[in-house]
């Protein structure tokens, strides 16, 4: 299968890298440290949306913002030897300029930039939790990335691991590309299911970018 756009996104963790071990370890001690049982904790959704968000659901509003200083403080101390890369991130990112393609994570500027410097990734665009006030999987963060690159969102296709970033690139009216890497294919609704990113390559043209597509 080949798509034509102009510009490629990618969700960080779980599509370019994993640091899945590194974030349950962390915010099993963050619910520890703050009183959550491990049934009100896996009652939330963790993976692919804002830290705010997910301490929202699970304590009073008055203790959010100490709770988010805080786990991202963990998560950002467990990154060294906590991260690394994916299959077929580097081949597909170093076959796209750098004008082409962001990074756009639930997860900090901070946290994110700590994750990708960890594995050698630096993008010329990166849009985080800082740069957003509504979070995936509402369209703002993949609107906001297509807006830096100056390109149309129609021209743009999603590379997503998770069900709520799915469901924010669909929203921004974006072709989707699901990566079956942290979901079973049957939970992610997407344009293309893939296992990860060694099914997908990019040639430059005088038209953009033509994204082939295997299994």
């Amino acid at each position: 299968m080949k798509i034509q756009a102009d510009a490629l996104l990618f969700d960080n963790d779980g599509t370019l890298v994993s640091s899945l071990e590194s974030v349950y370890r962390c915010w099993t001690r963050w619910a520890e440290e703050y009183g959550i049982t491990a049934e009100e904790f896996a009652r939330v959704e963790l993976h692919g949306r804002p830290a705010a968000e997910i301490a929202a659901d699970l304590l009073p509003a008055d203790r959010v913002p100490e709770a988010v200083v805080r786990i991202e403080q963990l998560e950002v101390e467990d990154v060294e030897g906590g991260v690394h890369l994916l299959p077929g991130t580097r081949a597909l990112l170093d076959s796209v300029p750098a004008d082409r393609w962001a990074v756009v994570t639930s997860a900090t500027r901070r946290l994110a930039e700590a994750r990708l410097d960890e594995a050698g990734i630096r993008p010329k665009t990166l849009i985080a939790a800082d740069d957003i006030t509504r979070g995936k999987p509402d369209p703002e963060p993949f609107l906001l990335a297509a807006r830096r690159l100056g390109v149309d969102p129609a021209r743009c296709v999603v590379f997503e691991d998770a069900p709520a970033g799915l469901q924010a690139g669909r929203s921004a009216g974006m072709t989707t590309v699901a990566l079956t890497t942290t979901h079973q294919a049957d939970e992610l609704h997407a344009d293309v299911v893939v296992t990860d990113l060694s099914a997908v390559s990019a040639l430059v043209t005088d038209g953009g970018v033509e994204i082939s597509v295997g299994d």
